[in-house]
């Protein structure tokens, strides 16, 4: 892109970013973060961008899943390992459903930073600056730990290197073969409360018995063995998206080296502001959320200026307008995109839209709300002859109590036991298999499967 240049965001209006006080050290950080290794490569990027490509077409689906924010204290290798583990499972199930391979993007390895409603919070009288996620400033309720501090996008790289690291060894190292990712879903579909998923289940294992007979097995079939897995995050501190920001030497595309895919959030998507401005000009995919406040005037700008070669597999559209809004909503934007002739991936995120705050005083997102918004996303597109290419999660695979419903019944008197999100309430390990499970009966519903191969 010729008229690009990764510094033209600084000249824009900026919004939900922090004003570091000290210039000196923000410098100082930005110049080290330029000298390390990307994150990501661009190879990686052209094959991600070639998956969504497909799905764009219905031959893939897109599964996008992870934590809202990930937490400095929390890191771990079992975190990760469990959010990979059940990526891996609801995967299985969607390609059951979809009867197309399915895209694994994780939110993790990057996703540090969080968008808020209001600039200060106030609690018992005290007002300070509200937490933004660990990149720029502390979880804790005290003056010094708000002050955004450069030095924590240094810390953000070290665990999403080594996050990176381990997420790569578990895709290609065994941990992912196919049969002992159906033994772990067996394991939560044996359960008394999940009976109703036990059908299908057993049609994925006899899929699998057919393949074994047949010869077609993990000692003879690398991808039985391993899987492709990518990163993903909101690229919300542009500071450190334009450290990390690499020329790729093979083809001379300028690639955002933080993460696999980026996105822009409902809050940020101004047309002439900072963050569409930096995210146009790299090559990576771009997941663009779409709100209840999205016209279609905005989205034809939008899509003009981040995907001006309409390139297949470059634009992914995140609806998330919450339960009982979808009708109102997305069809004018469906209706946009065909009109434009646009190439997009259109992808569900039910979470963010579907957020209350509970009786016991906790945020939480109740699970009927979040399937509902997923049911009624697929009932647009069956009926607009359209896509519906992915799935976005804010998820997890511990056993926290965060979002109400669900199979095990987590009540609102439930939600203190296993309370952990730094943000945003997540499903946990048994509600997100759950989903994974009503999204392939939506995937199998009338004639989607016949839509999508259709329209491909």
């Amino acid at each position: 892109m010729t008229d690009w240049v990764k510094t033209a965001w600084r000249n824009k209006p900026r919004v939900q970013m922090p004003d570091y006080t000290d210039a000196r050290a923000l410098n100082a950080v930005e110049a080290q973060l330029a000298k390390y290794p990307p994150l990501v490569f661009a190879g990686e990027v052209r094959t991600l961008k070639n998956d969504l490509a497909a799905a764009s077409r219905g031959e893939a689906f897109l599964l996008q899943g992870g934590d809202c924010a990930e937490s400095f204290a929390e890191f771990g290798a079992d975190t990760i390992r469990d959010t990979f583990k059940v990526m891996l499972q609801m995967a299985m199930v969607l390609t059951f459903g979809a009867k197309v391979p399915v895209i694994k993007v994780g939110r993790m390895a990057g996703q540090f930073a969080k968008p808020r409603s209001a600039p200060t919070e106030t609690v018992n009288g005290v007002e300070l600056p509200s937490y933004r996620g660990d990149i720029i400033n502390g979880f804790e309720f005290d003056e010094a730990s708000r002050v955004p501090d450069p030095k924590r996008m240094l810390q953000a790289y070290t665990q999403a290197a080594a996050s990176l690291n381990l997420l790569r060894a578990f895709s290609k190292g065994g941990f992912a073969d196919i049969h002992r990712v159906h033994q772990w879903t067996l394991g939560f579909t044996e359960s008394d409360e999940a009976e109703k998923y036990r059908d299908m289940a057993n049609r994925i294992q006899d899929a699998l018995d057919f393949m074994k007979a047949a010869g077609m097995t993990s000692e003879n079939n690398h991808d039985l063995h391993t899987v492709d897995f990518y990163t993903s995050h909101e690229a919300l501190l542009l500071e450190y998206e334009e450290a990390l920001t690499r020329l790729d030497s093979t083809t001379g595309a300028t690639i955002a080296g933080s993460g696999h895919m980026i996105w822009i959030g409902d809050r940020t998507r101004q047309p002439d502001g900072a963050h569409v401005e930096y995210c146009r000009g790299v090559a990576n995919p771009i997941g663009l959320k779409c709100g209840p406040t999205t016209t279609a005037e905005d989205l034809k700008v939008l899509m003009a200026k981040l995907n001006p070669e309409n390139e297949e597999g470059r634009l992914t559209l995140i609806a998330r307008f919450g339960a009982g809004n979808v009708e109102e909503h997305l069809p004018r934007l469906v209706k946009t995109v065909k009109e434009e002739g646009a190439n997009v991936v259109w992808s569900c995120d039910p979470m963010h839209g579907n957020t209350v705050k509970s009786a016991s005083g906790y945020k939480t997102r109740p699970f009927d709300n979040v399937l509902k918004e997923v049911q009624e996303f697929f009932a647009i597109h069956r009926s607009e002859s359209t896509i519906p290419g992915g799935v976005h999660f804010e998820m997890t695979g511990q056993d926290v109590t965060e979002c109400t419903g669900g199979v095990r019944a987590v009540t609102d008197e439930n939600l203190a036991d296993r309370y952990h999100t730094a943000c945003d309430p997540r499903l946990n390990a048994s509600q997100s298999l759950e989903l994974a499970f009503l999204v392939a009966e939506e995937l199998q519903k009338g004639d989607t499967g016949k839509a999508m191969a259709a329209t491909a």
